[in-house]
């Protein structure tokens, strides 16, 4: 004889049923109606990082051309000082 695995067998159809309930549960208007709601703030916060993430990059841009500048200017300062030097040496000799 051959017991059949009742505990089993009731958590097999207990899963069947919650899985049916579910089914009708997420394909419900109100479900539907939810999912879209959460879709559309997604979006918005989508929008909102985006338009963070823009301001950031343009203000590294500025930085880096201003970075750029500085050191455009220390470098003629540089040059220009080189040639200072370097003319004293010229007027000895």
């Amino acid at each position: 004889m051959s017991r059949l695995p009742w505990a089993k067998l009731g958590l097999f159809a207990g899963g069947v049923l919650f899985g049916t309930a579910g089914i009708k549960i997420l394909s419900s208007k109100d479900a539907k109606k939810c999912y879209t709601n959460v879709t559309a703030a997604i979006l918005r916060a989508k929008d909102c990082v985006m338009e963070t993430v823009t301001n950031v990059r343009e203000n590294c841009d500025d930085i880096l051309s201003d970075a750029k500048d500085i050191n455009a200017e220390r470098a003629a300062a540089d040059a220009e000082a080189v040639i200072e030097d370097a003319a004293p040496e010229s007027a000895e000799e």
